[in-house]
């Protein structure tokens, strides 16, 4: 990746401008994340577990000292944390069959992770893995969740195949009665939540979506039976007589529709918005590189560079050196070349601008390089700032478009008008399929209850849904006041968007179990955020400037709430205001200080 720019932008910027408007214009609906159908009822069957038959147990009905809902990488790494402070009474609640979350239920072909394996697969260091790629695929980072389950002894309490139906804190106990659709009836003095905004498949809400008679599934079910193949990439070998469409061209379907071309009869790959897609160029890792680097402390070392390089802070290598810094870099660059007198707001955002608008020039410049067919290369082009999407990184996506059976059928912003018995219709054409994939991805923006699919009730009775219904109130995005001995494992209110989402994980997971160790060894019942120190911190928060992606001048997506942007003082958009490392500098200190300020430690009985 090179850090260097060009003295004078070689591009008419105010024609750039009007063209981002235009697409931006073309896909603003006015029903927003309302235009997704949630998955229920006669649609259910999209979400029944293909890998994992779910096997009969008896009900449980015991006591322990940590619950934790969700088994991806939140709960995951919150158990390790805990097993590390002498806590093993730990059960994880999970949906699915195995551990994994997101990673459980996205086995797609060619589905990998689009942050290097060394800093986004947790627990490497403690566990001794080495990834075997610079981006590794799904089922090594599945492999690498059951190894931390094992390690850790996670297994022993977990429960799968299991969803929770309530939570609700018993006041006279100081301890959470949870409740599930197994029948499960048991108490835990602590609970973590970690449901995370990437396990509730969507649906766009189509016309005559249930009328399709061939078959269908969404890509975070994928149905192997039908399509042949395995998730460790073997050929899709039952498509080939098999005319297939796909609906959608985010993160996801970047990454399966190469092998969905090589496959299939025909593919018509279904096009609202293009993504930026930009060179991966994926490696395998080298064992004596490895060897050297992997020294006491390597992969926090790396998390956190990563974190500095990427969010614009100063950091003397860059070790990762990914498109994700590419990106920081350059803007750091192109503001360097401002002396100090022009060193205002206006002129480093306009300087931003140009970093971007030069970036996505040689984005859009790369789909005429690869794709053969001119008209299918202009219709990839994303016109958009790079960060008003997640940038996608991939080498074999743009050259699947070469291939004789694959077909791009760009509805120019509008979507597939409706789908029929037979197919997808686009712009009145009507596309006869044998199977529809949705790439649809997941609820995010959607009601915290709603994604859980259950509520939780707190002290005096009092629901989280109604304490939120004005918007998110937190401390750390963790702690939340009338909800004792309760953690949520997330980036909101924290951290928040940075591409390496689990280094947010990673930091809740040290505090909780610091907490949790401080509050048993010195026999505390209850630990509460007080009501004056989330305040204080959601005031924080807002004070936080405008972040300059996922504006309204953005194309439509969840990064801008589908272009409706967020109100002034909405609390479920914002992150620490200065940073990200000044926030896991912030938490660092303010958890080993052992005060944990604005926390509140209760003996009860």
């Amino acid at each position: 990746m090179s850090e260097a720019v060009s003295e004078k932008p070689k591009f008419d910027k105010e024609a750039l401008r009007r063209k981002y408007r235009e697409e931006r214009d073309k896909r603003i609906r006015p029903d927003g994340n309302d235009q997704y159908v949630e998955i229920k009822d006669q649609l259910a069957h999209y979400l029944e577990d293909p890998y994992v038959p779910r096997t009969e147990r008896d009900p449980v009905t015991d006591h322990v000292t940590f619950a934790f809902i969700g088994g991806g990488f939140s709960g995951l790494v919150t158990g390790a944390r805990l097993a590390e402070q002498g806590i093993n009474d730990v059960r994880i609640l999970e949906k699915g069959g195995d551990f994994g979350g997101t990673w459980y239920w996205n086995r797609y072909p060619g589905a990998m992770c689009d942050t290097a394996a060394l800093i986004y697969l947790p627990l490497l260091e403690e566990t001794g893995h080495m990834p075997s790629k610079k981006y590794v695929y799904a089922p090594e980072i599945l492999e690498q969740c059951q190894r931390i389950g094992e390690q850790y002894n996670l297994y022993d309490n977990a429960l799968f195949h299991t969803q929770v139906k309530e939570l609700k804190w018993d006041e006279d106990a100081s301890v959470w009665r949870i409740t599930t659709d197994r029948g499960d009836d048991f108490t835990a003095r602590f609970v973590g939540m970690g449901t995370g905004p990437l396990h509730v498949p969507k649906l766009p809400g189509i016309a005559g979506i249930e009328s399709f008679k061939g078959h269908s599934f969404h890509t975070s079910r994928w149905d192997y039976d039908y399509t042949g193949g395995n998730p460790e990439g073997a050929p899709l070998d039952k498509l080939g007589d098999k005319r297939v469409a796909i609906i959608g061209t985010g993160a996801t379907a970047v990454q399966c529709i190469a092998p969905l071309a090589e496959g299939a009869k025909d593919l018509y790959v279904c096009q609202r918005t293009p993504s930026s897609v930009d060179a991966r160029n994926n490696h395998d890792i080298d064992a004596k590189w490895f060897e050297d680097i992997a020294t006491p402390g390597w992969q926090m070392r790396w998390i956190e560079n990563f974190t500095a390089n990427q969010t614009g802070q100063p950091a003397d290598v860059d070790l990762v050196q990914d498109g994700w810094t590419d990106i920081s870099k350059r803007v750091r660059a192109r503001i360097g070349q401002l002396s100090k007198e022009e060193m205002t707001v206006q002129n480093m955002m306009a300087a931003y601008e140009d970093s971007d608008l030069e970036k996505m020039e040689e984005i859009r410049a790369r789909c005429n390089e690869i794709v053969e067919d001119p008209d299918t290369a202009d219709h990839l082009k994303a016109w958009y700032q790079q960060l008003c999407k997640r940038p996608c990184f991939h080498d074999e996506y743009l050259p699947a478009y070469n291939q004789p059976s694959c077909h791009l059928i760009d509805t120019d912003g509008q979507g597939v008008e409706r789908i029929t018995e037979k197919g997808v219709v686009v712009a009145g054409k009507e596309y006869e399929v044998d199977c529809i994939i949705y790439a649809s991805g997941f609820e995010v923006g959607t009601p915290y209850d709603r994604r859980s699919g259950y509520d939780t009730i707190g002290k005096d009775g009092l629901k989280l849904s109604d304490y939120w219904a004005d918007g998110m109130r937190t401390m750390h995005g963790v702690h939340i006041n009338g909800f004792p001995n309760m953690f949520i494992v997330q980036a909101t209110q924290g951290a928040n968007l940075i591409s390496n989402y689990p280094h947010n994980l990673t930091e809740c997971g040290n505090s909780i179990g610091i907490m949790v160790k401080h509050a048993l060894d010195h026999g505390f019942n209850e630990i509460e955020v007080s009501r004056e120190a989330e305040d204080a911190w959601i005031k924080l928060l807002l004070q936080a400037p405008p972040m300059m992606i996922g504006t309204t001048e953005c194309t439509p997506g969840y990064y801008n709430n589908e272009g409706h942007g967020w109100d002034e003082g909405v609390t479920g958009a914002v992150s620490y205001p200065h940073g990200p490392v000044a926030y896991f500098n912030y938490l660092h200190e303010w958890r080993n200080s052992g005060n944990f300020e604005g926390i509140e430690f209760r003996k009860t009985n």
